[in-house]
C-alpha cells in the first residue's frame, strides 16, 4: 500500500483531501462544489483516481454513484501534518509552535480558551513530572 504523506500531494490534491477531511465522505460533485477556483469534473474525477492509486482515499458506491472517503483517520493525518509543520517550519521546537499559534489567535481567544490552553499545560507538567 501506499505511504500516506501529504508532501507527495499537489496543490490541488491536498485541496481535495482537506474537503474529504472536513466533510468525511463526498462524491466528485460535492468535491468540485466545494473547491475555490475548480477545475473540471473530469479533472476532479481523474485526481481522484490518483489520490486512489496513491492510498489516500477509498470510494464506496452508493445509489450508482462512488462516495469517496480518506483512508487515514483523521486525527491520525493532523498529527502527521502537524508534526511535519512543528519539523520544517519550527526547527522541532514545540514551544516556538504554541507562540506563533497563540501568537497568531491572540483576539480569537475567549477567556474559556485560555482557561482550557492553561488546563492542558499543567496536565502536560504532571505527566511530565511522572516521566
Amino acid at each position: 500500500m501506499a505511504k500516506h504523506s501529504d508532501r507527495n500531494l499537489s496543490r490541488r490534491e491536498r485541496q481535495m483531501m482537506d474537503i474529504l477531511y472536513q466533510r468525511g465522505r463526498a462524491t466528485a460533485q460535492e468535491i468540485l462544489d466545494a473547491m475555490a477556483d475548480p477545475p473540471t469534473y473530469s479533472a476532479v474525477r481523474a485526481k481522484l483516481r490518483v489520490l486512489e492509486e496513491k492510498g489516500h482515499i477509498r470510494h464506496e458506491e452508493e445509489s450508482l454513484r462512488y462516495v469517496y472517503l480518506p483512508v487515514v483517520a483523521r486525527e491520525s493525518a493532523r498529527k502527521s501534518a502537524l508534526k511535519h509543520m512543528v519539523t520544517t517550519f519550527f526547527a522541532g521546537s514545540v514551544q516556538d509552535t504554541v507562540a506563533a499559534l497563540l501568537d497568531l489567535s491572540a483576539a480569537k481567544l475567549t477567556g474559556a480558551d485560555l482557561d482550557r490552553i492553561a488546563a492542558i499545560i499543567e496536565q502536560a507538567k504532571k505527566e511530565g513530572e511522572r516521566s
